[in-house]
Formats: structure tokens, sequence, C-alpha cells
């Protein structure tokens, strides 16, 4: 995909732009994206994963933090289900939402096809890209 170079005036144009590059994606477009996101509530895939960007990224799953042992079980063996029906794992655009909230996300959506759950981990991808452009610029 080729994505012009341009200076941007304004916060609500990079979002448009982001928005334009990412309604361009293919399939294999979006599982590269998938990959790169931690599971909800494995702490070990998130801190790996995010060892060198743990303050921009890290943050983004804090409501698991406080997560019940039960819960984070719960989210563990949904995320295995998940992954095995569907090929990737649960993209959630997780900020401001608690661990149950994000389980219960998960148990909604494990019974869609993989054609549903595709474009809804596309569309909760793109709520995560604007929340990190948002904290991106803020201190720009």
């Amino acid at each position: 995909m080729t994505v012009s170079r341009e200076t941007y005036s304004s916060f609500q144009s990079v979002i448009k732009a982001a928005d334009e590059c990412w309604a361009l994606s293919k399939e294999e477009d979006l599982l590269q994206a998938f990959e790169g996101h931690p599971e909800i509530g494995d702490v070990s895939t998130l801190r790996e994963k995010y060892r060198n960007t743990a303050e921009s990224a890290g943050h983004e799953q804090s409501g698991v933090n406080t997560a019940t042992e039960n819960t984070l079980q719960s989210l563990s063996q949904g995320n295995k289900d998940y992954k095995e029906k569907f090929g990737f794992i649960f993209i959630v655009c997780a900020s401001g939402k608690s661990a149950n909230e994000m389980l219960e996300l998960l148990l909604q959506r494990l019974p869609n096809t993989r054609e549903q759950e595709l474009m809804n981990a596309a569309e909760e991808q793109r709520k995560i890209t604007h929340v990190r452009l948002s904290k991106l610029l803020e201190n720009i």
C-alpha cells in the first residue's frame, strides 16, 4: 500500500488519513496488525511485546491489572477459544474498560463468523489507532 507524505494541518486530518489507509487494508494487512497486540489478560505477553513501549501501550490494558483470578482465567480461556476459532487473537480497544467488560465483549463475539470478527477486530484496531495517535500528538 502506498501512502502519500504530506503535512497535516490538524488532528482530524491525521485521523482521516489513518482511516483512509486502514480502509485500504487487505486481510493479510489486518492479520499482521493484529499480531502486534498482546492478548487481553495475558500479562506476560503484554510485558514481552511491549517492553519498549510500556508507557504508551501498557496502560491500555490497565483494567486487567485489578481483575480477579477467575476473570483472568476466563479471559485466558476465552482468548484460546477465540484464537482457535478465528485464527487471530481477540482485539478490543481496551482503554477505559474493566477486565469484566472485556470478558463480556469476548464472550459476545465468540459466536460470530470469522468474517464478522475480522470486521469487528479491524474496527477495534482503528479505535486503538485513534487513541495512540491522540496520545502521540498531544506530546508534540
